[in-house]
C-alpha cells in the first residue's frame, strides 16, 4: 500500500503559513460529515511499509520497529531524529542541537542509503541525497514504520540500509480535538492544535504546530587555515524556528471505490554555524491523491500521482548567497490479487527529479521508472515472500534487485527467519554535476545483504516480544572522493556485519522496552583506509525505557518514566585519525492525567548534564526541560 502524493510551492512575498490552509482546507472540506463508531480494524497492529501491502506486524517477515502516537507522546521527543534514537540499528549524527541537519545511518549504511516516505511518498533532497529529518515535526507524526533491510526490490534507489514511513495525524474515532503547548530550556516553545473526525463514509483530519527555540552554540569549529568543524568560531545561540500543517481526508464512495487526498507543508528557519552560510530558510512539503478500486474480495487496483518539494535558500550574515530547490514530481499504479493463502502484487513507479538553483549544473533533470512484482504466500507454518524490480534512470541506465524472505513458525510463539537481498542506490545530482566537483561517469552504488532472525512471543496472551536479528551486508562501487582525481569516483567497497536485540515486556507492572544493537562497518576498499571503521557510525549502542502508570481513582492517573541510550566510540573520518568518545544519556519523565483527555508531562533531558559530540566539533544540548500540557479525547 503506497500513496504517492504532490505539493505546489506559493512563492507570495511575505506570505506565512496560515494563509495557504485554504488550499488544503478545501480538500477536506467535503468530509465533514455525520459521525460513527471507529472501524473494528487496529490500525496499531498492520504494517505496510515492508510488504507494500497491509499485514499485520506478527506476520510480517522483515525486522520491523512502530513507533505509534502513544508512544510519541509518553517520551516527548525534542525531534524526530531524538525519536529514532536508540532504535535497532540506528545510529545518527548531529551538526549542532535542535533544527540542525542530521543524517540517519541504519544498519552501518550510508546516510543516503535509507529511504524516507511521508504518508507513502519518497521525500529528500535530489542534490545531497537525504531527507532533512530534522525540519519533520513530531507533533505532526501519527506513527513511524522503521524496515530494517535492502528495499530496492519494492522502492527502488536508495532503500540499501531500510525504509522509514512516516504517517501524519489521522483520525481514530468520531470528531475530536487535540491541544498541547509547551515550556522548555533554551526559550523553547511549542504549541499544536488540530481537529479529526471520522463518518460512516468519510474521514478528515487538520493540524497545525509551531516550535521556536533559542536553540545552544552549535559549532566550535576552527577557522582557516587548518580549520576543523565549521571553519569559523562564533560562539552564539543559535536558534531554530518550525511552523508546519497537515490537512488529508478520505471518502467511501461505495464498496469498490475511494479515494483519499493528503497535504503536508513545514516552513523552518535555521541559524547555525558556518564560514560561507550561516541561515536557511527550507520548506518541506508534499501534497497529492490516491485513488483504489476493489471490484472482488480478492482483487485491489490503486493509483496515485502526487508531487514533493525540498527547499532551501541560504544566507551569510543577513544576505542572501544561494538556492537549492528540489521537486519530485510521482505516479504510481499497483495492483493485489490473492488466490487461497498467497497474494500477487504487480506495479510501476514513474519519478521526475528537477533541480532549481543558482548554482548551474549541466543537467539538471531526469526520468526514473521502475516495474516490480511481489509474491507473498503460507504454506502450513512456513512464509514467503519473493520480489523482483527493474528500473531505468534516464541518466545511468537499468538496474534490476530482488529479494526473497522466508519464515517458520516452528511453535506457536517461535519464528525463525531467513532473508537475502539486492539493492541499489542513484548518483546524486551533486555528484554527478556540481561545478567543479561532479562526476557524470559514476555507476550506482549496490549492494548485497544475508540475514538470519529468531523472534518469540511470551506472557498472556503472547503480547511480549523478543527478537534476535543478524546480519551481513557487502556494498560495492562506492561513492567517495577519489583523490587521485579530484572528483567523487566509484572507488569503495564495504563490508557492514551487526546483531539486534529487541525486547518488549512488563515486569513487575513496569513496561520495559529494550534494544541493543553491535556492529562492525568496515572499509573494505584497497589504499590506506582498508579495513577502517566507517566514519560516524557507533560500533555499540543500547536503548532501555522503563515505564510505569498509576491510577488514583477515577480517570486521573501518574506516570513516571525514564530511558537511557548509550553508545560506543566512533570516529569521524575514513582515516579513524578522529576518535569520538562513547557516552550515556539519562532522560526522566513524570505525568499526571486530570481525566480522560487532560494531561500534564515534565521531562528532563541528559540530566547528568552529559557532554559529548556526534559529529567532530559540533556541540548538543546538556541538561534541558520540558513542560507540556496536553489536550486529547480518549478514543
Amino acid at each position: 500500500m503506497i500513496a504517492s502524493v504532490a505539493s505546489v510551492r506559493f512563492r507570495a512575498a511575505g506570505a506565512g503559513l496560515l494563509p495557504r490552509v485554504g488550499l488544503c482546507a478545501a480538500l477536506t472540506s467535503a468530509l465533514f460529515a455525520a459521525h460513527a463508531a471507529p472501524a473494528a480494524v487496529d490500525l496499531d497492529q498492520v504494517v505496510v511499509t515492508a510488504t507494500r501491502t497491509a499485514k499485520t506486524q506478527d506476520a510480517t517477515l522483515a525486522a520491523v520497529t512502530v513507533i505509534d502516537r502513544a508512544e510519541i507522546e509518553r517520551l516527548q521527543p525534542a525531534s524526530l531524529p531524538d525519536l529514532l534514537r536508540g532504535t535497532p540499528g540506528a545510529s545518527l549524527a548531529n551538526n549542532g542541537g535542535p533544527g540542525k541537519s542530521t543524517s540517519l545511518f541504519l544498519r552501518g549504511t550510508e546516510s543516503d542509503h535509507v529511504l524516507v516516505l511521508i504518508d507513502g511518498i519518497k521525500v529528500g533532497s535530489a542534490t545531497s541525497g537525504g531527507a532533512s529529518l530534522q525540519d519533520i515535526p513530531v507533533e505532526q507524526i501519527e506513527r513511524v514504520e522503521i524496515v530494517r533491510g535492502p528495499f530496492s526490490s519494492l522502492y527502488g534507489s536508495e532503500a540499501i540500509g531500510g525504509v522509514i514511513q512516516i504517517f501524519t495525524r489521522r483520525p481514530r474515532g468520531p470528531f475530536a480535538p487535540n491541544f498541547s503547548v509547551a515550556l522548555g530550556s533554551n526559550q523553547t516553545h511549542r504549541a499544536s492544535a488540530g481537529v479529526a473526525g471520522k463518518g460512516e463514509r468519510g474521514w478528515y483530519s487538520i493540524n497545525a504546530a509551531h516550535e521556536d527555540t533559542d536553540g545552544i552554540n552549535a559549532c566550535r569549529g576552527k577557522p582557516s587555515p587548518g580549520g576543523a568543524g565549521c571553519f569559523t568560531n562564533s560562539p552564539d545561540r543559535d536558534g531554530y524556528r518550525n511552523s508546519s500543517l497537515t490537512a488529508q481526508g478520505g471518502y467511501n464512495f461505495n464498496e469498490q471505490w475511494d479515494a483519499e487526498a493528503r497535504a503536508f507543508r513545514a516552513e523552518g528557519n535555521n541559524l547555525y554555524d558556518g564560514s560561507q552560510n550561516n541561515q536557511a530558510d527550507t520548506v518541506q512539503q508534499v501534497l497529492g491523491a490516491k485513488l483504489r478500486y476493489r471490484p472482488s474480495e480478492r482483487v485491489a487496483l490503486s493509483a496515485s500521482a502526487g508531487r514533493s518539494e525540498d527547499l532551501s535558500d541560504n544566507y551569510k550574515d543577513g544576505k542572501y548567497s544561494s538556492t537549492f530547490d528540489t521537486r519530485r514530481q510521482l505516479g504510481s499504479v499497483q495492483a493485489d490479487i490473492g488466490f487461497g493463502r498467497n497474494l500477487l502484487t504487480a506495479g510501476f513507479d514513474w519519478q521526475r527529479d528537477e533541480v532549481e538553483s543558482n548554482t548551474r549544473y549541466a543537467r539538471d533533470r531526469r526520468i526514473l521508472r521502475g516495474a516490480f512484482g511481489q509474491w507473498q504466500a503460507d504454506f502450513g507454518a512456513q512464509s514467503l515472500q519473493l520480489s523482483a524490480r527493474r528500473d531505468d534512470d534516464s541518466q545511468f541506465g537499468g538496474k534490476t534487485t530482488g529479494s526473497v524472505l522466508w519464515g517458520w513458525d516452528f511453535t506457536q510463539a517461535l519464528r525463525l527467519t531467513a532473508s537475502y537481498g539486492s539493492g541499489f542506490k542513484a548518483p546524486t545530482f551533486n555528484e554527478l554535476y556540481y561545478p567543479g566537483y561532479g562526476n557524470p561517469d559514476l555507476s550506482p552504488e549496490t549492494s548485497r545483504s544475508f540475514e538470519l532472525g529468531l523472534r518469540g512471543t511470551f506472557g498472556e496472551q503472547r503480547k511480549q516480544v523478543w527478537s534476535i536479528n543478524a546480519y551481513q551486508t557487502r556494498i560495492d562501487d562506492m561513492i567517495a572522493y577519489d583523490a587521485s582525481r579530484g572528483l567523487p569516483g566509484n572507488v569503495d567497497r564495504a563490508r557492514i556485519r551487526g546483531v539486534e536485540a529487541v525486547l518488549d515486556t512488563r515486569l513487575a507492572q513496569w513496561d520495559l522496552r529494550a534494544s541493543a544493537t553491535w556492529l562492525d562497518p568496515r572499509n573494505d576498499s584497497r589504499g590506506a583506509s582498508n579495513d577502517n571503521f566507517l566514519p560516524r557510525r557507533a560500533r555499540q549502542s543500547a536503548r532501555v525505557d522503563l515505564d510505569r502508570r498509576f491510577e488514583l481513582g477515577g480517570a486521573s492517573a501518574l506516570s513516571f518514566g525514564a530511558s537511557v541510550y548509550a553508545a560506543g566510540e566512533r570516529y569521524d573520518d575514513l582515516a579513524n585519525a578522529r576518535r569520538l568518545g562513547g557516552y550515556a544519556l539519562t532522560d526522566l519523565r513524570l505525568g499526571y492525567a486530570f481525566d480522560a483527555a487532560w494531561s500534564l508531562q515534565l521531562t528532563a533531558n541528559n540530566v547528568f548534564d552529559r557532554r559529548y559530540e556526534t559529529a567532530a566539533f559540533y556541540n548538543q544540548p546538556g541538561r534541558n526541560y520540558l513542560l507540556t500540557l496536553r489536550y486529547r479525547p480518549a478514543r
